[in-house]
C-alpha cells in the first residue's frame, strides 16, 4: 500500500487508545516521536501538541504552513463485539480495495491525517517550508482542543486541516452546530406481578456521521423505537422499565432498546403490531436500511419502572422530535443547510434521570439557534429540563484564498482534471480557529472515508496516494 510510510505510521497509530476526552497515550506517542527526531514540540494546557519541522534550505524564506488534525476518535463498536477500546488495538482487514474495522469504527477519521503528518515530519528528504504540524484533542466529542487554543500557540497564515472525506473534494467552509440536551426526572415504582414484560429491540442500522450521512435517509434507532412505543402505548396504556439507545452524539443512532410491561394477555396482539411495523419500516427503508432488523421477546423482568406520567410524556417527544435534514441550501446545489441529530437516549437508574442528547448542524448561525430552540421548545412542553453545550461556529467559505488557488491549480496538474470545491455539512475545527487566527488562509481535504463513526468504517486505499501527492505538491507550491 503506497505511500507507505503514511501506513505504516496509521498502523501504529491504530495500536494506541484515543477515545474522545482520553488522549493521553496519543499526546505521550507524539511527544516521544518528536523527542526522538529532535524536533521541537510543545504542548497546551488543554492537550493539543504542536511539532515543527525546520524549513528546507532553499525555502527559509517561504510561509509556514500549518497542518492540523485531530488526535482523538469516535469509540463505537457492534453490541456484540467484545472489543475494549481502552486496551485493544483496531483490528482491520483489507477487502476490495478498502481497509475496514468490521465490529468497531477504525479512526482513520482523522488518523490518516496524523499518519500523513508524521511521514512529512519523519521524512529527511523531502525539501518544504517550515511546518507547524498541530494536534488537537477532542474535537469529535467537543471540539474543545480548539477551543482551547491561545494566540501565539500557532505561527503560520496558512492552514491545511487534514480530516475530510473524499478525495478529489477541496472544503472550504462547514456548518456549525450546538447540542441539545433534555433530562427528565421520575420516581420509579416497582412493576406489578400481572403483566405482561417485552423487550424490544431495533438493531442492523448504518449509522454514520450525523452531518456527512445525514441526508442519505438512513434510519435511526431512537425514532423507530420511539414510533413502535407509541402506537402500543396509545393501544394498551405500557408501562416503560427501561429505555436505551444510540451513543454518540455526532452519530446516527444504530440500534436501540426498551423493556416494557402490558397488560397481562396483550403479546400476541403487541407482537403482531411489532411486526407489522417493522414490515412498513423496512419498505420504508428499503434501499438505505438493507440490514434493518428488530426483535421482541419476553423477558424475567423484576425491576422498577419509569414513572408513568413522565414514560407518556417522554413517548410523546421521542415520537415527534425531529431528526434529519431541516433545510437545504439555497446558494448551493444539494448542499444541506440544517439538520438535527436524535443521537442518544440513556437513563441513570441511581439518579433517575433519562437524558435525550440531541445535536443540531447549520451554515447559518440564525437557522442552528433556531433549530435548537425548536428542540428545547419539544421536550420542555414535555417536562424536561433541557440545556445547550458544545457551540461552535462555522467557516465561511472564502473563494480568493491563496491556498485555494495554488490547490485547485496542484490538483489540475497532478491528475489531469478540476477538483470539487465546496463546503461540508459536517463541523471541522477551522472556524474555531478563525476567533482565535482571524488571518488564517484555510482549506481542507483528505482521502475518501466512508461509514465513519460507525463499525464497518472504511478508508479507500487507492485515495491515500492521490492525498499524498496533492498534499506534498502543495507544500512545495507554497514557496
Amino acid at each position: 500500500m503506497e505511500p507507505q510510510s503514511v501506513f505504516n505510521f496509521f498502523g501504529e497509530i491504530c495500536k494506541i487508545p484515543r477515545e474522545s476526552k482520553h488522549e493521553e497515550k496519543i499526546i505521550a506517542y507524539l511527544q516521544k516521536f518528536a523527542q526522538e527526531r529532535s524536533l521541537e514540540c510543545k504542548t497546551d494546557e488543554a492537550g493539543n501538541v504542536l511539532i515543527i519541522r525546520p524549513a528546507s534550505v532553499g525555502y527559509e524564506t517561504a510561509p509556514t504552513v500549518i497542518l492540523q488534525s485531530h488526535s482523538d476518535m469516535v469509540c463505537e463498536k457492534n453490541s456484540d463485539s467484545n472489543h475494549n477500546f481502552d486496551t485493544d488495538p483496531i483490528n482491520y482487514v483489507i477487502e476490495d480495495g478498502w481497509m475496514i474495522a468490521k465490529e468497531t469504527t477504525l479512526g482513520a477519521d482523522c488518523g490518516i491525517g496524523i499518519a500523513a503528518q508524521l511521514a512529512i515530519l519523519d521524512d529527511k528528504i523531502l525539501k518544504l517550508p517550515k511546518i507547524e504540524a498541530l494536534f488537537t484533542v477532542d474535537e469529535e466529542t467537543g471540539l474543545t482542543g480548539a477551543m482551547s487554543l491561545k494566540p501565539g500557540f500557532i505561527t503560520g497564515k496558512y492552514l491545511i486541516n487534514l480530516d475530510s472525506e473524499d478525495e478529489g473534494e477541496i472544503f472550504i467552509g462547514c456548518a456549525g452546530g450546538i447540542d441539545t440536551t433534555a433530562r427528565f426526572e421520575y420516581t420509579p415504582y416497582t412493576l406489578s406481578n400481572d403483566k405482561e414484560v417485552l423487550k424490544v429491540k431495533y438493531f442492523g442500522l448504518t449509522g454514520g456521521h450525523s452531518g456527512d450521512d445525514i441526508n442519505k435517509n438512513r434510519a435511526n434507532a431512537n425514532q423507530l423505537l420511539a414510533r413502535y412505543l407509541f402506537l402500543l402505548n396509545e393501544k394498551f396504556g405500557l408501562e416503560l422499565c427501561k429505555i436505551d439507545g444510540g451513543n454518540k452524539r455526532n452519530a446516527i443512532a444504530r440500534e436501540a432498546v426498551a423493556i416494557i410491561a402490558i397488560p397481562s394477555g396483550k403479546k400476541a396482539e403487541a407482537t403482531q403490531i411489532f411486526s407489522d411495523l417493522l414490515a412498513d419500516m423496512k419498505a420504508e427503508y428499503s434501499v438505505s436500511e438493507p440490514n434493518l432488523g428488530g426483535s421482541i421477546e419476553s423477558t424475567d423482568f423484576k425491576g422498577n419502572c419509569i414513572e408513568k406520567s413522565v414514560a407518556d410524556k417522554l413517548i410523546l417527544a421521542l415520537n415527534a422530535s425531529l431528526h434529519g435534514v431541516l433545510a437545504m441550501s439555497q446558494d448551493i446545489e444539494n448542499f444541506v443547510e440544517t439538520s438535527t441529530n436524535l443521537a442518544s437516549i440513556k437513563m441513570d437508574e441511581e439518579k433517575n434521570v433519562i437524558t435525550v442528547c440531541t445535536s443540531q448542524r447549520s451554515s447559518l448561525n440564525s437557522a442552528r439557534f433556531n433549530s435548537a430552540n425548536r428542540m428545547e421548545a419539544l421536550f420542555r412542553l414535555a417536562g424536561a429540563k433541557v440545556t445547550h453545550e458544545s457551540q461552535y461556529p462555522g467557516w465561511k467559505p472564502n473563494l480568493n484564498s491563496k491556498l485555494l488557488i495554488v490547490g485547485r491549480e496542484s490538483y489540475k496538474e497532478l491528475f489531469g482534471t478540476e477538483p470539487v470545491v465546496r463546503a461540508i455539512h459536517a463541523g471541522l475545527e477551522c472556524g474555531l480557529f478563525l476567533d482565535t487566527y482571524p488571518d488564517l488562509d484555510m482549506i481542507s481535504f483528505g482521502p475518501t472515508l466512508r461509514g465513519v463513526h460507525a463499525p464497518g468504517e472504511r478508508l479507500e486505499i487507492s485515495t491515500v496516494d492521490k492525498f499524498w501527492k496533492l498534499l506534498i505538491d502543495i507544500l512545495k507550491r507554497v514557496k
